[in-house]
């Protein structure tokens, strides 16, 4: 931690201890050790910035005027160049507010911090710079073990860290090999108000103190003002940089100019035309940021956390759910600025949950069996599709399901620790999942374990009883069966045992409020589980609200990946077509909850001969079971949907490979003959059994949500593109955000009611 605790903190003008040491200001969100360490020397840089920033004296800047300090108790974000504070005013080293740090996090644009993001920065940069003003010269020292660092300073809304003495942001939930590179910009280039270039900048203003320093300027920001810059006059002073000058014509008229042989070319020919030197090819430069950096200049309080699961492939580009989750968020934020600007006391935070690379699974077992053959390609399954495979192993399905839960952990538990307010004012927390990330989250939520619905329907399987037994074999299973009774007698003593004890804790330490399932599969797994419709439209028959209060499904209409979760509630729903989601640039959108149903009619292919052919589909429905009991007889309810799928493909199977066109004959036809009427039989049983379930009954929220295709666009090649396309949709980002806002607010009461759609 810093030295500096016992130090006197700057104070404000109204008294406030804003910049104190104990305060927020540059004490991160987590106590952090200080830095002691680095990789490249910053000497030099010290060397150079600590003639630009006086020594703290009691806690104030000289050359600051005390009635002009930022506080926290004001709220001041103004624009330079209609301040009043500027004009005439003597020039003497730049206040904290005046400097603005950056990033560049794309590696292109430099983009400016929050006002007090950069408030803090510069603080701890100050007081950095301040700690280390006695060491030894750079070309004496041999270590960087003498310099005194200061605590990383939280930003973004503590999603990342700033280190002030290597000048590098990284991210706080998740790891990043390449860092963010930060700049303290000083000096910056009119109209676009991009900083210059650090080194070059701190030149620039060590000779503009030198010459210049307690002078009185103009406001150097009135766009009213018109360069005096005549060809027979002079600059006042100059500065020769690496590839570029910087002439000053006065105190506030400061204009850069690049060295390149066409730039001279281009400001003789125009200066021979009568144009002035710095019209013709200077760019004018400030000093100081465009607006003044505030306290109050910063996003709320997080009051929800979205966590961002990833589906397969994140072994074949590691770090993807990092970029899918950043342009995810990215697409908010405009969408929050765009419809949701008058909720300034909410905000909503997306954080990724990567847990793919910290599982070990077979080691390196399936990559040493793999042909060398189109290696390519078979990598890229083992990359890719082989995670199902993986999840649907026994053996390695349980490591699958732990990593995700400890990982949703630790971030949840992390995230609190630094937000330790969001428990206390009832934080909301919800899942965005993608593709095999929803079934493992599904699973997670709800505790299914296969395996163990497996063994329990074992032993159902063993009890049934033998035909054509001997006396010895009856009297054998009679012993057998009272030796079970009795082992039936003491598992249920132990687990009555096991019962008096405290329940476990669950498997995740936080209550989710909504899972959004974005190209899930997931419907297809339950169906393969034995889940059927049944006759409420309550979703407590797929997820109780007890475990999650809302399940959304979105996909894309030509995402193959995709299925639909409705008809697993309410059958009759395959005939109604899912909600479509609006167009984020849709004029007065009608709310979901108030859009009517639209009925569709399958439509059939003539050239099709399935119809007629055994599947699974006319499998009869099973009776609605509460979720308990549905959980509980899985085991049974899976093999005797496996068994009706395996039955119907195998039908259709044999149907079309053994069934010739012409009219069998002979022993052929009556057994054809006794099949269709079996079959018949079936059809029968099953229509009758389906009529059991009421039309009439409603969906008591809609879960299906399509997105809308584009007006020119092409179905096979949205084929290929729409199971990774939902990140930037900015439809979905909308989509989020407005369950999410609504939920926040007083219109939670619709719940009571069916939702009519």
């Amino acid at each position: 931690m810093s030295s500096f605790a016992n130090r006197a903190p700057f104070v404000s003008a109204d008294g406030d201890r804003a910049w104190g040491p104990n305060s927020n200001l540059y004490v991160c969100c987590r106590d952090a050790p200080a830095m002691v360490g680095g990789v490249r020397s910053v000497q030099a840089d010290l060397e150079r910035h600590l003639p630009l920033l006086p020594p703290l004296q009691d806690g104030v800047v000289p050359g600051l005027p005390e009635a002009d300090y930022p506080d926290a108790g004001c709220s001041r974000k103004r624009s330079r160049s209609s301040s009043e504070r500027h004009r005439f005013e003597v020039v003497a080293e730049l206040g904290p507010e005046e400097v603005r740090w950056f990033y560049k996090e794309d590696k292109r644009t430099w983009k400016p911090f929050a006002g007090h993001d950069s408030l803090r920065v510069e603080n701890a940069y100050r007081r950095f710079c301040e700690l280390n003003a006695g060491t030894p010269d750079p070309a004496e020292t041999r270590t960087e073990d003498a310099l005194v660092g200061v605590d990383a300073v939280c930003v973004r809304g503590g999603l990342y860290e700033v280190d002030v003495r290597e000048k590098e942001c990284y991210p706080v939930y998740w790891n990043q090999q390449d860092r963010i590179p930060v700049m303290r910009g000083q000096w910056f280039i009119d109209g676009t108000w991009l900083p210059v270039e650090e080194d070059e900048s701190d030149l620039i203003e060590q000779a503009h103190l030198a010459h210049f320093r307690g002078q009185q300027m103009q406001d150097a920001f009135d766009t009213d003002v018109v360069a005096k810059t005549l060809d027979s006059k002079d600059a006042v002073h100059s500065l020769k940089l690496s590839r570029s000058h910087v002439d000053w014509q006065s105190v506030d008229e400061v204009y850069l100019y690049s060295d390149a042989t066409t730039s001279k070319i281009a400001r003789t020919v125009t200066q021979k035309l009568g144009f002035s030197k710095a019209s013709s090819s200077g760019t004018r430069l400030h000093r100081g940021y465009v607006e003044e950096a505030s306290l109050d200049d910063k996003p709320p309080q997080t009051t929800h956390v979205v966590f961002v699961v990833h589906g397969i492939g994140q072994k074949m580009d590691q770090g993807r759910i990092i970029k899918n989750t950043g342009m995810l968020r990215d697409a908010v934020r405009k969408m929050e600025e765009k419809h949701f600007s008058e909720h300034t006391d909410e905000h909503v935070e997306f954080l990724p949950v990567e847990w793919r690379s910290k599982l070990a699974l077979d080691g390196d077992t399936v990559d040493s069996i793999t042909p060398d053959k189109v290696r390519g390609l078979r990598d890229l399954l083992n990359s890719s599709a082989m995670d199902i495979m993986y999840y649907t192993s026994p053996l390695y399905r349980d490591e699958i399901t732990k990593g995700l839960t400890q990982e949703l952990n630790r971030l949840y538990t992390l995230f609190c620790s630094r937000n330790p307010e969001f428990e206390q004012k009832g934080g909301k927390v919800s899942i965005v999942s993608h593709s095999l990330g929803c079934v493992i989250a599904y699973d997670i939520m709800t505790g299914w374990d296969p395996v163990r619905f497996c063994m329990q329907e074992q032993r159902e399987l063993e009890d049934m009883d033998l035909h054509w037994m001997s006396y010895e074999e009856r009297h054998l299973l009679e012993q057998l069966q009272v030796t079970r009774q009795r082992l039936q007698e003491l598992e249920d003593q132990l687990q009555g045992l096991e019962a008096s004890k405290p329940l476990s804790p669950p498997a995740l330490k936080f209550k989710v409020e909504n899972l959004f399932c974005m190209g899930s599969p997931l419907a297809v797994f339950l169906a393969l589980r034995g889940i059927r419709p049944g006759n409420s439209g309550f979703q407590d028959h797929i997820l109780p609200k007890s475990i999650c209060k809302h399940l959304f499904n979105i996909f894309h209409p030509t995402d193959p990946v995709a299925y639909r979760l409705e008809p697993l509630i309410l059958k009759h729903y395959s005939n109604i077509a899912p909600v479509q989601i609006h167009w984020c640039n849709t004029t007065n959108p009608m709310p979901y909850d108030e859009m009517r149903s639209t009925f569709i009619s399958p439509v059939k292919d003539p050239a099709s001969d399935t119809e007629s052919i055994p599947s699974p589909s006319t499998s009869p429905v099973l009776s609605r079971r509460h979720y308990g009991e549905s959980i509980t007889n899985l085991g049974k309810a899976s093999i005797l949907g496996a068994a009706s799928i395996g039955k119907g493909i195998g039908g259709m199977l044999f149907s079309r490979f053994s069934r010739s066109n012409s009219q069998p004959s002979g022993v052929e036809a009556g057994v054809l003959e006794s099949e269709e009427k079996s079959q018949s039989a079936y059809s029968l049983s099953s229509m009758s059994t389906s009529t059991i379930i009421s039309t009439t009954v409603d969906l008591e929220h809609r879960i299906d949500f399509e997105l809308r295709e584009g007006l020119v666009e092409s179905r096979y090649w949205s084929a290929v593109t729409s199971h990774t396309g939902y990140w930037t949709s900015h439809d979905v980002a909308l989509f989020l955000l407005t369950f999410m806002y609504k939920q926040n607010g007083p219109s939670e009461q619709t719940e009571a009611s069916p939702n009519p759609v």
